[in-house]
């Protein structure tokens, strides 16, 4: 006869619940996996499916109930450390987006809005554009997949205790989403340049000839000196892109892993020199 004790029955149910739930922390949060367009049964099933494969591999657990306090706290601690994970990766969007943002904006095409159902608001036409080339190369670069072998490696770098995360921890993801901005500054910043330039130019002329009609001319010829911009860029959008993927992926792992403080400075190195 097949005999179950109560204790065995919180081990099993402790080591595919807590591990299911930094799962679906990060499928919630994290671009690609978290999308509002995929339905909630999928993103259930794909953590249970990655839970029943990484649940064999993880190390020791705590000996407590998971129905308990203690063992609660741990089921919150591992939804927040899914969420970071999968914010940190969303940081890199969220500058790409702002860059969009700048770009449409100065172009002349911040009327020009749709409804983004990932930020449940409205954003640009430029935006959602740039958006959708970093989603692809997202992609293209296996970059969602070296995202899960991260995951499946923090049980190990950061295993399922129920000792609180330390102040790093939430430092080093606030420090890492000020980037936010840096990011959206620089990939914007040749559009914006040209589009100064395309300014003064105009400026220039209507000086030179006041019976010319600046609003005739000036937003037709800064929209078309914007979109001829983003066209020279977008070939060389790939590598800077991967640089700030890899940053992410090194914050994550950074973030995840104890022997490591996410405040070095090698995570804001690289985006000083660029």
């Amino acid at each position: 006869m097949f005999d179950v004790s109560s204790t065995q029955l919180n081990i099993w149910i402790a080591s595919f619940l807590w591990p299911l739930t930094r799962i679906l922390g990060l499928i919630s949060s994290a671009p690609l996996y978290g999308n509002v367009s995929v339905p909630a049964t999928t993103k259930i099933l794909l953590g249970v499916l990655l839970s029943l494969i990484i649940a064999p591999t993880v190390p020791s657990l705590p000996s407590m109930d998971p129905m308990s306090l203690a063992g609660l706290l741990i089921l919150v601690q591992q939804l927040i450390i899914g969420l970071a994970m999968g914010f940190a990766m969303r940081i890199v969007f969220a500058g790409v987006e702002m860059a969009g943002e700048i770009s449409g904006m100065t172009m002349g095409l911040g009327f020009a809005t749709f409804f983004d159902p990932q930020s449940q608001g409205h954003s640009s036409a430029i935006s959602q554009f740039l958006s959708l080339i970093t989603l692809m190369i997202y992609l293209a670069t296996n970059m969602h997949l070296v995202l899960l072998s991260i995951l499946a490696d923090s049980f190990t770098t950061m295993p399922i205790m129920a000792t609180p995360l330390g102040n790093n921890f939430f430092n080093g993801l606030v420090t890492w989403g000020g980037h936010i901005f840096s990011i959206g500054v620089q990939l914007s910043l040749p559009i914006v340049t040209i589009l100064l330039m395309t300014n003064i130019a105009l400026g220039i002329l209507t000086r030179a000839a006041p019976q010319l009609n600046l609003f005739g001319i000036g937003f037709p010829v800064t929209i078309a000196a914007g979109f001829i911009m983003l066209a020279l860029i977008l070939p060389y959008l790939a590598m800077p892109l991967d640089r700030l993927f890899m940053e992410a992926m090194h914050m994550i792992s950074g973030m995840t892993d104890a022997s490591l403080s996410p405040l070095n400075s090698t995570l804001s190195a690289p985006l000083n020199r660029r």
